[in-house]
């Protein structure tokens, strides 16, 4: 089963999270989401339990729990089919750039007022 755990401190490492669900059964992966960029923690990650039964007592014992001052929020992962819908939301923001582009290219640089009514939209 794969656990979500969110709120996570950003100091929290791979090892620690793997030894508090150690306690329920075997792990066979941890993995906290980082920043490409900083490589910082976004605050939050993912367990893999192949026991459904110890991953469901993981849960119930973990959520709620604190680790390092905040409490943490554990749950059942949803599917990685609902995941690239947030894909889709990167796509739709670069069309946004895209709007952007075509004020820019209708002829506006070329005419010089059409330019303005880029911007205004």
């Amino acid at each position: 089963m794969n656990i979500f755990v969110g709120s996570l401190p950003f100091k929290v490492e791979e090892s620690e999270l793997k030894e508090v669900f150690e306690e329920f059964g075997e792990v066979t992966t941890v993995k906290i989401i980082t920043d490409r960029e900083t490589g910082r923690s976004k605050g939050f990650g993912f367990i893999e339990m192949p026991d459904d039964e110890a991953a469901q007592k993981a849960i119930s014992e973990v959520n709620g729990a604190e680790l390092y001052g905040r409490t943490i929020v554990v749950n059942q992962a949803e599917e990685k089919k609902d995941r690239p819908s947030g894909g889709g939301g990167y796509s739709r923001g670069g069309g946004g750039g895209g709007g952007y582009n075509r004020g820019g290219s209708g002829g506006g640089y070329k005419g010089g007022s059409g330019g303005g009514g880029g911007f205004k939209r």
